[in-house]
């Protein structure tokens, strides 16, 4: 078993995709279970904790106040099937795109509408992830945490998770109680598979005008429409999708419909769920710097770091953005990254 060991003062800037320049008063690797009785006491002298995975869904202040841990567990594994139906569990420290891959290559099908979604497995359901039609609920079958303060093991399902758009009961969670060990999905194989092909990229992307689709396909269009989207962080420092799309009720959306026929929204349980990209274009912050940060040329939801920016640079074109879309439209933008400090 490989010993705990906590770094202080540990730089973070190649650890989080908008590479701001961090630093974390402690520091440590998790790579297996059996570390959890040494670090459980190791956690004693840190009043304050974060858990970091892939560092793509966060805003790091300049000094975090914190024993950081970084997720490094690994390892993939089915856990059952039965007729067309795979469970399959997946250690936190997982690569998100790389286990999606992965299980595509094992025929285990469901999730290939979430590729190229940076991060890791155990970060997948704070936040919920989702993309093109699918959210990471639909395929959770249950969470394996560590509770830090009562030292013990909880396995929560679906119910137990509280997801919601972008949300889940671990963002809402006491800050540095849990820790996501290992998340199991519920995936299904030839048999019981079919596409969702919601999304106009989708339905109209040149690779999926073939029959029959394959999973294989839908997972290689989205890749590429991904791309051609959005910047690659290890080129252009970015935190992806950094703003909710905002819903909104019908008599809202009807009212700005009237004013803006080409508005881009979706019906959403019974509301209506905008585009904030659209938005944000409209409003003109499409390719606009503010100092060293600015939303990205090609996809106006994509606040990006040219270089040297830090937390203060973000926040500053944060309130900006915020200001003047509600200012047009009357919506308040919610940013989707996490504050970390």
């Amino acid at each position: 078993m490989l010993p705990v060991q906590i770094t202080s003062n540990m730089c973070l800037q190649a650890l989080n995709t908008l590479a701001l320049p961090a630093v974390a008063k402690q520091f440590l690797c998790f790579e297996n279970e059996a570390q959890l009785p040494e670090l459980q006491e190791k956690i004693q002298t840190s009043s304050k904790r974060w858990v970091l995975g892939g560092g793509s869904n966060m805003v790091m202040a300049d000094t975090v106040d914190a024993l950081l841990i970084h997720m490094q567990n690994k390892g993939i594994r089915l856990i059952a099937q039965q007729g067309d139906e795979v469970w399959v569990e997946a250690q936190a420290g997982e690569v998100w795109h790389d286990f999606v891959h992965y299980c595509l290559d094992q025929g285990w099908y469901g999730l290939e509408n979430l590729a190229l979604i940076p991060g890791t497995v155990g970060a997948a359901p704070v936040q919920n992830i989702g993309a093109y039609g699918i959210e990471l609920q639909q395929v959770v079958h249950a969470v394996k945490v560590w509770d830090f303060l009562t030292a013990q093991y909880l396995w929560l399902d679906t119910a137990d998770c509280q997801f919601a758009y972008r949300d889940s009961f671990f963002k809402r969670a006491p800050q540095g109680r849990y820790m996501i060990v290992a998340v199991q999905f519920k995936l299904v194989t030839a048999g019981a598979w079919t596409p969702i092909l919601r999304y106009p990229d989708l339905q109209h992307h040149p690779l999926l005008q073939k029959t029959p689709i394959t999973a294989q396909a839908v997972f290689q269009a989205v890749i590429a429409i991904r791309q051609q989207k959005l910047p690659d962080p290890a080129v252009l420092a970015n935190a992806g999708s950094f703003f909710k799309n905002p819903i909104v009720t019908t008599a809202h959306y009807e009212q700005l419909l009237a004013q803006y026929p080409d508005l881009v929204a979706y019906p959403y349980q019974g509301q209506y769920k905008l585009a904030a990209g659209w938005l944000i274009d409209h409003a003109g912050w499409k390719g606009k710097r503010l100092g060293p940060v600015g939303m990205h040329k090609n996809q106006a939801l994509v606040l990006v770091n040219y270089g040297g920016a830090r937390a203060a640079d973000v926040a500053a074109l944060v309130q900006q953005v915020q200001q003047q879309v509600f200012e047009l439209f009357q919506v308040q933008l919610e940013q989707e990254p996490i504050a970390v400090q």
